[in-house]
């Protein structure tokens, strides 16, 4: 990949990690403390993001292949990786792979909670 388009990808994750921050930051000040406001702004419009990107490169060819990578590598892989277990569990969905699906959604939730745990029991021992 050339130097330029690895450029790319890194600013655009830059500013996807400032985009999360900033809309993160505001939808926990809006919705309160008392339920994770923030993460589920950030993983709702990131999936929103991902299906309007995609779409709009992979379907209606309206973005290149070149930004298709800058955007949702760069961008949306720093906004949120929540964005790219949407959209493959949704392939999935859309392909008829309801057994494959419903692996996934369990494991990325059961694996990505134990794995959690897991960090902070390793954390405490150091």
């Amino acid at each position: 990949m050339p130097v330029k388009d690895l450029s790319l990808i890194a600013l655009a994750g830059a500013v996807g990690t400032l985009a999360r921050l900033g809309l993160a930051g505001w939808a926990q000040k809006l919705g309160g403390q008392r339920f994770p406001w923030g993460t589920l702004a950030v993983n709702l419009v990131g999936c929103l993001l991902f299906g309007l990107v995609f779409t709009l490169a992979a379907e209606r060819a309206l973005i290149s292949p070149r930004w298709r990578v800058i955007l949702l590598g760069g961008f949306m892989g720093a906004f949120t990786t929540f964005s790219s277990f949407g959209h493959e569990t949704a392939m999935l969905l859309r392909q008829e792979q309801w057994a494959i699906a419903v692996a996934n959604i369990t494991a990325q939730n059961v694996l990505g909670l134990a794995a959690v745990y897991l960090g902070m029991a390793i954390g405490r021992s150091l």
